[in-house]
């Protein structure tokens, strides 16, 4: 019997957290139903989407009654709910690995707050043509490549082995920079295009239509 799992993102498919939960599941191998929720309109602040989520935001993970929002709580809560090894793992099994690759997330989601707004996903899923990166920027984009550059050490396919969500993370915020063409070691760029093929990603890519 399927689990009744429904996943509601932005109708423009730019979030980058909807995105990481829709590969989470994806790469569960979970059935989901998506739903849309129009951010430009004011969706999110409606009621019937309030009592989902009282933060307003997306994405939101719904299991039967249960309504979780946060990426990185929807991921926890799937590896949880859904463990291996009757379900795909989202994490290294070793517990030093597994806090790095949440601790990689972690600092994606709290920093580099000028790159961010220097290079939206826009310009990674709409080809939307940026402005040069401002000095912040420029400084945000130095640190990640360091950061990146240190973690892929040895060329390495994934950051801990095996894929991971965190891998998915990482590609995404160096693809601000490799698709529009920003300068980026060549190694980066051929790890965060080698992560653009992962299944859940074109699936989401494809959603965009």
């Amino acid at each position: 019997m399927a689990v009744p799992l429904t996943l509601y993102v932005d109708a423009q498919f730019l979030s980058p957290y909807a995105l990481s939960a829709y590969v989470a599941l994806e790469e569960k191998g979970l059935d989901f139903e998506v739903r849309q929720i129009d951010l430009e309109q004011g969706d999110q602040r409606t009621a019937p989407f309030l009592h989902r989520s009282p933060i307003g935001k997306v994405p939101v993970l719904a299991h039967l009654d249960f309504y979780l929002s946060e990426s990185s709580a929807i991921a926890e809560y799937l590896e949880q709910a859904f463990p291996p090894p009757e379900y795909a793992t989202l994490y290294p099994a070793d517990p030093r690995p597994r806090a790095q690759a949440r601790q990689v997330q972690s600092w994606l989601r709290s920093d580099l707050h000028a790159l961010r707004r220097d290079r939206p996903t826009e310009v990674v899923f709409e080809g939307a043509r940026p402005a040069p990166l401002s000095d912040a920027g420029l400084c945000d984009a130095a640190r990640l490549v360091r950061v990146a550059s240190s973690l892929l050490a040895q060329g390495q396919a994934h950051l801990f082995g095996a894929w991971s969500l965190a891998d998915l993370d990482l590609a995404l915020m160096l693809n601000r920079l490799a698709v529009p063409g920003d300068e980026l070691p060549e190694t980066l760029r051929e790890y965060a295009q080698a992560q653009w093929d992962h299944p859940g990603v074109r699936r989401w890519l494809a959603s965009r239509g």
